[in-house]
């Protein structure tokens, strides 16, 4: 953990990266709606590369958003593989747990910013304000259409289907001017996917030599079709 500093969270000061063609919730603008109208104070803590925000099973204190940077959400199977349950990206809110512990541990990817205000204190003001309230139903409702996208990718999905539909939701996360700048690694991806490293790179050549996709560099990627990524898609 580097550094803490109290801000007022009522006027948001980062927009979410989003393709010009789909855009995403305003994620950033939600979340200080809520704080406002909770009246709560937000802190900004920063993170190292592979930094644990929060460990499986610790109490479930806190409300995140990525502010910079980005974060993995994960648990550890018993035979030791790690599966990737969602990446949360700039604007993203993270951390609502149904229980009163958290199910997954959370890590940053790269050096990341985060957001965070007091659950307490969000679920005492939805309990007398209908727009916090309607606010939070909304982004767990929005976690849990996630959740079950997710659960159908892993489970009904062929390799090349997998990574179409990862390039896809990446497209509309973080496209700009045309490019996608992933922040984590091809075995991160894996994890994600329930694919192998090896599974992955080949994937990606073969989508590349399909001219698909061209790559700028190791992690930035220009999607040349997406018409043929949402047939594999579908």
């Amino acid at each position: 953990m580097l550094t803490q500093t109290i801000t007022t969270p009522a006027v948001p000061a980062t927009k979410v990266f989003t393709a010009p063609r789909t855009p995403a919730a305003p994620a950033i603008d939600q979340f200080g709606v809520i704080a406002s109208c909770a009246g709560v104070i937000a802190t900004e803590f920063s993170y190292r590369k592979d930094e644990e925000v929060y460990g499986e099973g610790e109490p479930s204190e806190y409300v995140y958003q990525v502010i910079r940077g980005a974060v993995r959400t994960y648990k550890l199977l018993n035979d030791g593989r790690r599966q990737i349950g969602a990446f949360h990206l700039p604007g993203d809110v993270f951390g609502l747990d149904a229980g009163s512990t958290h199910r997954l541990t959370a890590e940053a990817i790269a050096d990341t910013t985060v957001r965070l205000v007091k659950r307490r204190s969000l679920e005492a003001a939805a309990g007398s304000n209908v727009q916090v309230a309607h606010s939070l139903w909304t982004m767990t409702a929005r976690d849990l259409r996630h959740a079950e996208d997710h659960m159908l990718l892993l489970g009904r999905k062929t390799a090349i289907e997998k990574v179409a539909t990862f390039l896809l939701e990446m497209d509309r996360r973080l496209a700009k001017a045309g490019m996608m700048a992933l922040p984590m690694c091809r075995r991160d991806i894996g994890d994600y996917l329930g694919l192998t490293l090896e599974t992955v790179s080949r994937t990606l050549s073969q989508l590349s030599g399909q001219g698909i996709l061209v790559f700028s560099s190791a992690r930035q990627i220009v999607l040349r079709n997406r018409q043929r990524l949402a047939d594999m898609d579908a």
